[in-house]
């Protein structure tokens, strides 16, 4: 990063929206964090107490569950404080820098992990007789590692093409978060070759994962119109259903800020909800209204405590 940097602090101006809305946005998104954070802990409670669960599919949404717990975690708890008073629209130089490392680094991770999501869909329809020896706890767990070291690298990219550049002057981020986009247009510097850079990084990155997800859903779909029973085309279909749900909650509001000229604009400050504050909520409403396996470990694990209470 650079030294020339003099701006030691930022200062987010949060969502547009007129004063009177404060406290009313502040309620509705608090309510949505605590919620968040609360739905997610459940996912990994049950699947943790339920070994009925213990299987690469709900493997993987515990990865899933942990990381829009924390994602939602580095995002909100800042866009709440732009609400309360002007004071909570500070961030300090090193916080920006590591509040936008983090935010791609769980984003980033979140992208690989849909992707490797699909692709364990569309070995358990496919291959249903070899899925239980080509998906091993050891593929598993190297999978899930290598979404996270991917995430991770993809950020730390992000994060120093963003903040080599020097900021001396303007400081105010049109954002609720530190992102890269707002970020850039406040460089004391040509930012062009930068832009491009991290334009056709996101790109491969974000394209490259949805690629590979359509094609994974366009093959499990080849696959269930070869089952030649409804009932068992209906299930292999609403296994699969509640992840597209998420992947396009996920992808379709990134790909809309990232990838289409002129980012960097307030309104990406709205849509940026979807996927910083929806997604991560909708992840266990849509795991558990949409699953049968998931609520009746609910059911079970609520049993449980009532009968622990009864004693």
């Amino acid at each position: 990063m650079s030294n020339t940097s003099l701006v030691t602090a930022f200062i987010l101006t949060g969502l547009p929206h007129a004063p009177a809305l404060d406290a009313p946005l502040f309620g509705v998104f608090l309510v949505v964090y605590v919620l968040t954070v609360l739905g997610n802990l459940l996912i990994l409670l049950v699947i943790r107490v339920d070994s009925h669960l213990h299987t690469p599919m709900y493997y993987f949404l515990t990865n899933l569950s942990f990381i829009d717990m924390w994602f939602s975690t580095v995002t909100v708890p800042k866009m709440l404080m732009t609400l309360v008073s002007p004071s909570g629209r500070a961030i300090s130089f090193h916080s920006c820098v590591a509040q936008l490392y983090f935010f791609h680094f769980l984003g980033g991770t979140e992208c690989f992990l849909y992707t490797v999501m699909s692709y364990d869909r569309y070995l358990a329809i496919s291959y249903p007789l070899r899925y239980t020896r080509m998906m091993s706890g050891c593929s598993c767990a190297l999978l899930a590692t290598s979404t996270w070291l991917s995430g991770s690298l993809h950020s730390a990219v992000q994060t120093i093409l963003t903040f080599h550049l020097p900021y001396c002057g303007p400081n105010r981020i049109q954002h609720y978060l530190c992102d890269a986009p707002p970020i850039l247009k406040l460089a004391c510097a040509d930012t062009l070759a930068t832009e491009i850079v991290i334009f056709v990084t996101v790109g491969i990155v974000a394209s490259g994962c949805f690629l590979l997800i359509v094609l994974s859903y366009v093959s499990i779909v080849c696959s269930i119109l070869r089952i030649h029973t409804s009932e068992g085309r209906h299930r292999a279909f609403q296994t699969c259903a509640s992840h597209c749900i998420m992947v396009l909650c996920f992808f379709g509001p990134g790909l809309f800020i990232y990838l289409r000229p002129g980012s960097g604009k307030a309104v990406d400050g709205v849509v940026a909800v979807f996927y910083t504050v929806l997604t991560p909520l909708l992840n266990p409403v849509v795991y558990t209204l949409r699953n049968k396996e998931v609520k009746k470990a609910l059911l079970k694990l609520k049993d449980k405590v009532t009968h622990s209470q009864s004693k």
